[in-house]
């Protein structure tokens, strides 16, 4: 007597034959070649590769914020690149949390400003946004930070603050373009901290990174080269 076999494991991401071209002087460059990856409800991911190698590409295109030249890109079972502009940036607001190498705060507003917006936009209630907006910022010890302006913050404190926007709307899935690859040990190991605990609530996570130290954290290591997959492999 056999035994049943494995039920699925449901996808929260996946990329079919992703390519992304420039134009640049005449030329034409590649920066994805046919990428095709698939990251599970609660997984959380690292891409590695050198150098031009498509890492940051592959979240743009996957975030929404460039358009890929030919592929397809599915987000909790939908089709999301063949969206209008207007829908697909109603899923994103939605059920996508981004995290760029330097925070990008919004300099007229603040810290706790910063933080609530994603939520209120995503449609949950002014109470609820501000309870989020205590819990991250306690979580990464920036409470008394709350009525500053971005400006007077640390770029390690910055950055901390762009985790917590990132994370505020409780976002299916987290893309993190190199978050620590500017901050010191101490302000590395509270984003660390932070995103092993949501990770381990169930966040999915995309995380580009140069940083072995950093990728250890992650459940799988895709490698890029070339704008292609070179390999994709679990620890454990």
């Amino acid at each position: 007597m056999t035994g049943s076999a494995p039920a699925p494991v449901p996808v929260m991401l996946r990329t079919r034959k992703l390519v992304k071209e420039y134009r640049a002087d005449g030329l034409c460059v590649e920066a994805l070649r046919g990428v095709d990856i698939e990251l599970a409800f609660g997984e959380f991911v690292a891409v590695m590769g050198p150098s031009g190698s498509g890492k940051s590409t592959l979240l743009h295109v996957i975030g929404g914020l460039a358009a890929a030249t030919s592929g397809e890109v599915w987000l909790r079972g939908q089709r999301v690149d063949a969206l209008s502009k207007r829908d697909w940036a109603i899923q994103r607001r939605r059920h996508i949390g981004y995290v760029f190498q330097t925070a990008n705060l919004l300099s007229t507003m603040t810290v706790a400003d910063n933080v609530e917006l994603p939520a209120i936009l995503s449609g949950v209630s002014a109470r609820q946004a501000r309870q989020r907006r205590e819990e991250l910022l306690d979580d990464l010890g920036l409470t008394d930070k709350a009525r500053v302006a971005p400006s007077r913050l640390s770029g390690g404190e910055q950055q901390r603050v762009a985790l917590a926007r990132a994370l505020a709307h409780h976002p299916s899935l987290l893309l993190a373009d190199e978050p620590t690859g500017n901050l010191d040990s101490g302000n590395t190991r509270d984003v660390l901290r932070l995103l092993r605990r949501t990770h381990a609530e169930g966040q999915a996570i995309l995380l580009v990174t140069h940083d072995a130290r950093v990728a250890s954290n992650a459940d799988r290591v895709i490698n890029l080269y070339d704008g292609m997959v070179a390999d994709d492999w679990s620890f454990g």
